[in-house]
């Protein structure tokens, strides 16, 4: 099965209230929807197309382009980015006729799960967040991390050197930045209309009239009753690791995993070791 797993083969593409909404799907059974994080470049493809073939081996596995990225639309943002993509995401839901699903999501995909969780608790019957936002604040870090600051800069003037500044912040081991990666990424990042949507997307996440009526994730951490197991890399220069003690300490059903020697993108530098205990979570017997 794993070689007919292409993006071709398990690319899609439909239409809900007007927004063109580009996914992939694959495998059969109990449904897993995988958000992926933000980014220059970011696709869901480019984010866990390498770890599709094991998770179709034991779920009806959605992956779709979130809102604005890759060959999903950007609609009009009208509230907090990530609490618009949560209800975009039930949306889509509704159109695969997948009532509820267990979710992988990577930073900002954490974070749009979490929201899914606190507004949507009925879809989301268990969920594997990696790195993600939202949860907390640095306790001991800058903030804007060392990550959001080179992500900025790439955004405020897109060259190579610049994507290869933001890149080398998402991994612990470098040999993984390779030209191969940079010229997918600035492909990308660089294609028609894609960097001013991401400057949109962040606009939006950041908007004070829109923060007005928005209460942070961290500010509500009881809310989220969703089994949750929390993943973070060590090293992680996006995301840093101390905001994982916030939330480990306040959601009420919770457990942290982390990885040694390990940056943001835990399903990139430690894939068997992710998907092992993703796995594990996802099929537990509830308690």
């Amino acid at each position: 099965m794993t070689a007919e797993l292409t993006y071709e083969t398990t690319s899609a593409t439909t239409t809900i209230d007007g927004l063109d909404f580009h996914y992939h799907e694959a495998g059969t059974g109990r449904p897993l929807v995988m958000l992926h994080g933000s980014g220059p470049g970011v696709t869901a493809w480019s984010n866990f197309g390498r770890n599709l073939p094991f998770f179709a081996e034991h779920f009806r596995v959605v992956m779709p382009d979130l809102p604005g990225f890759g060959g999903t639309a950007l609609p009009e943002l009208k509230e907090v980015y990530t609490l618009a993509g949560a209800r975009w995401i039930a949306r889509l839901m509704d159109e695969l006729g997948i009532e509820s699903a267990v979710f992988i999501g990577n930073s900002m995909g954490g974070a749009i799960a979490a929201e899914m969780a606190g507004h949507l608790p009925d879809r989301v019957e268990r969920m594997a967040i990696m790195g993600s936002g939202g949860m907390s604040v640095s306790m001991f870090q800058t903030e804007p991390s060392e990550g959001f600051q080179r992500l900025f800069a790439f955004l405020s003037e897109p060259t190579r050197e610049r994507m290869v500044e933001w890149i080398n912040t998402m991994v612990h081991d470098k040999s993984l930045v390779t030209d191969e990666l940079v010229d997918e990424r600035m492909r990308n990042a660089t294609a028609d209309g894609v960097i001013d949507r991401t400057r949109a997307i962040f606009g939006a996440m950041f908007n004070p009239t829109l923060r007005e009526t928005y209460t942070p994730l961290w500010k509500r951490p009881d809310s989220i009753t969703t089994p949750t197991l929390m993943l973070w890399g060590r090293e992680d220069r996006m995301l840093p690791y101390d905001q994982a003690h916030f939330a480990n300490r306040w959601l009420p059903d919770v457990e942290l995993h982390t990885f040694s020697q390990c940056g943001h993108w835990i399903q990139v530098e430690k894939k068997q070791d992710f998907e092992r205990v993703a796995l594990e979570f996802l099929t537990r017997e509830t308690r």
